[in-house]
């Protein structure tokens, strides 16, 4: 018989090969026998993207919000490859929004980052109407998805465009993000003309005003550089702000989000997540209602 931990040790050896160009293939694999999304709704007419919406179960209270986006370099990924992520944030009772961005070469930067925006503005809007809780909506994302929630969450000036503001954000919830990062190696197209280049980087955005941030990073990662999410922790709190760094022991790129798909190979990404979440929730409960002593 095949054995629970041999399982886990497949999939993660197959997860792995995300990097290496397979993809499709082993986000169908991680994605068997995982529910289709409760809802998916069209977030964005003129450019035709969607949102997939899992609500969590039993809930009898507004739920906290996660919109997730996923990486793919910028250049691949969609929706439907990350039930897995959805359904495990509904599981732990989130409304969990998993939502399209459109990649090169549709786009160029930033307009992957602008629709990241109209995303989380749409769900701000709506979170009502599916159960959740617009006043705790977290953005997350893994990989160049964790870049987009990134600048969601420091560059005011996507949110600005919707009549919002970072602030308003319950937190950021960064998985093996860039936030740092040399642009080369057939980037250059992806980001522009050079000029722009600094405007990719969440570092150099950071004004006090922003949102709490968590950043989970594994120290064996080969594809970006674990100091990104230190040098973001440092600048955050250098500036007045709040930041929690998870670091994952030897782990590699791809380990914040196998640990989504089965919390046992790294249960800290589950726990910080959670815990971050409810520290949110505490401080929301603990600020008095208007016209309270």
């Amino acid at each position: 018989m095949t054995s629970p931990r041999y399982l886990r040790g497949l999939l993660a050896a197959s997860i792995a090969l995300l990097i290496s160009g397979c993809q499709s293939l082993v986000l169908g694999y991680a994605n068997q026998g995982v529910r289709p999304a409760d809802a998916s709704v069209v977030y964005d007419t003129e450019r035709d993207l969607s949102l997939d919406i899992y609500k969590p179960k039993d809930s009898t209270t507004p739920a906290p919000v996660v919109v997730f986006f996923y990486g793919g370099s910028w250049k691949t990924g969609e929706r439907a490859q990350y039930r897995f992520v959805g359904e495990r944030l509904a599981e732990s009772g989130v409304l969990a929004i998993v939502a399209d961005y459109r990649t090169y070469p549709r786009t160029t930067f930033p307009g992957f980052v602008e629709d990241g925006a109209r995303a989380v503005a749409w769900i701000h809007r709506h979170a009502a109407d599916y159960g959740g809780d617009p006043n705790r909506v977290f953005v997350a994302g893994h990989s160049a998805g964790a870049q987009i929630a990134a600048l969601i969450g420091t560059d005011a000036s996507y949110l600005a465009a919707h009549g919002m503001k970072p602030s308003e954000l319950a937190g950021v919830i960064g998985l093996s993000g860039p936030y740092d990062f040399v642009i080369n190696g057939g980037y250059e197209q992806v980001f522009g003309p050079r000029e722009q280049w600094s405007r990719a980087q969440a570092v150099n955005f950071l004004g006090g005003d922003e949102p709490p941030f968590l950043l989970i990073h594994g120290t064996g990662d080969r594809v970006v550089e674990a100091r990104d999410s230190q040098e973001l922790a440092d600048k955050l709190k250098n500036n007045g702000g709040k930041a929690e760094l998870v670091w994952l022991a030897e782990a590699g790129h791809i380990a914040p989000l196998a640990a989504l798909h089965d919390p046992a190979r790294d249960p800290a990404v589950m726990q910080a997540i959670a815990a971050f979440m409810q520290e949110k929730e505490a401080e929301t409960a603990s600020i008095p209602p208007h016209g309270g002593n």
